[in-house]
């Protein structure tokens, strides 16, 4: 057919056909761009409880600053209050609610024996649980923020590494 056509219609066949490749490769393309996004926005969407978790989870990475409210100590070993921080922790939640506009941060410290990341693993479910435990005395839990664990080093006692610190930032 092509043969029987002068070189002015084989050319303009051979241009149809070439828009008409690009806009059927274009329409292709277009559809399995757009079923990409949409797989990406169900597995976000899958993981929106799991991201809104971790981003409570968020450590900041600050110097150590503000307005210390208060100290609770841990037993070695272990990332829940005992009995005797019941009444430290009732004046740490009194003094962080009578200070209502200001900001939470809890730092959980660590000595340097051992393992270092199972100890900064402790040191911030430590500061979890006391997070926990403000959020149970009614501070509002987007005014409270974790720190990131830091070691203790120095001849300080072994309490002194087993500690949460409650500080108030403007």
């Amino acid at each position: 057919m092509l043969d029987e056509l002068d070189d002015g219609a084989r050319i303009g066949v051979w241009t149809a056909l070439g828009v008409v490749a690009l806009l059927l490769f274009g329409l292709l393309g277009g559809l399995a761009i757009k079923q990409m996004n949409e797989r990406k926005a169900a597995v976000a969407a899958a993981r929106a409880p799991a991201a809104a978790a971790s981003t409570a989870d968020a450590l900041l990475d600050v110097p150590l600053a503000g307005d210390l409210a208060g100290t609770l100590y841990f037993a070695t070993g272990v990332a829940t209050l005992g009995a005797e921080t019941a009444e430290p922790l009732k004046a740490l939640a009194a003094a962080v609610q009578a200070a209502a506009p200001r900001k939470v941060v809890l730092s959980g410290f660590h000595d340097a024996t051992g393992d270092p990341a199972k100890n900064a693993e402790l040191a911030k479910e430590r500061a979890k649980a006391v997070r926990e435990a403000l959020k149970a005395a009614g501070v509002a839990p987007e005014r409270i923020a974790l720190r990131k664990p830091e070691s203790t080093t120095g001849d300080g006692s072994n309490q002194e590494a087993r500690r949460v610190e409650v500080r108030l930032i403007p």
